[in-house]
């Protein structure tokens, strides 16, 4: 008689995760280490309107993004993304006809869901014992139900911390960046559709740099903006 022997292995999903973004991304950009993408990620300008991101690119961006911290873990960025040239043309004009926009690969549009503290948030820690799940929506309801200044801050707060994420991830991945915030609106939230309780923090514009970015403008140095312990 024949013994079979079974041999389980366990796999990380997102160690799996990251493999799979190896294989469709530029393995040499990569091996970059965090401290050279900090160091390297520059605002671009000019970008190679003939460059194409590919959909398992864009996928891959956008699940790293959504890793961002939030508070309460509630997620409340919601995010845009635009590939399509007629809709980056609209967007382009929004912005003052910046170029970025339009010869960038990707778009993505930064919003706030200023309703996430109240939509189902017993799923935001869905992974831990019910208990939690309630004191967690209690605290946002305390926090959240009668102040919209703190849904606003907290939006902002939101989809600055996704939008740093993105604009390192993207260079981990061989990418360039370029965040942007001069542009119409309202404008822009009819041209997204924007729903009426979330608001747009800012855009980001993903792609290949035409050309290499121009020296950075000045850098203020750590004692005029560090402060040990309290302000002087």
């Amino acid at each position: 008689m024949t013994r079979r022997l079974s041999c389980y292995i366990q796999i990380d999903p997102f160690s799996l995760f990251l493999e799979s973004i190896k294989l469709i991304s530029n393995l040499e950009y990569f091996n970059m280490d965090t401290f050279e993408a900090i160091s390297s990620r520059r605002a671009i300008k000019k970008f190679d309107s003939k460059y194409k991101m590919t959909s398992d690119q864009v996928d891959s961006l956008m699940k790293l993004t959504i890793l961002s911290p939030t508070s309460y873990n509630q997620q409340n960025w919601r995010f845009v993304t635009v590939t399509d040239q007629s809709i980056k043309e609209k967007i382009g004009i929004a912005a003052r006809n910046q170029a970025q926009p339009v010869d960038g690969s990707l778009v993505i549009l930064l919003c706030g869901n200023m309703s996430a503290w109240k939509d189902n948030p017993l799923r935001y820690w869905k992974n831990h014992p019910t208990e939690k799940q309630e004191l967690v929506k209690s605290s946002l309801e305390k926090k959240y139900s009668d102040s919209p200044q703190n849904r606003r801050d907290e939006a902002m707060r939101s989809c600055g911390f996704a939008g740093q994420t993105i604009m390192l991830a993207a260079k981990q991945m061989g990418l360039d960046s370029c965040p942007m915030v001069g542009f119409d609106y309202d404008e822009m939230a009819k041209i997204i559709n924007l729903p009426e309780d979330h608001l747009i923090v800012l855009m980001i514009v993903v792609g290949k740099s035409s050309e290499p970015a121009k020296e950075r403008g000045g850098q203020l140095s750590l004692d005029e903006v560090v402060f040990k312990n309290k302000f002087n």
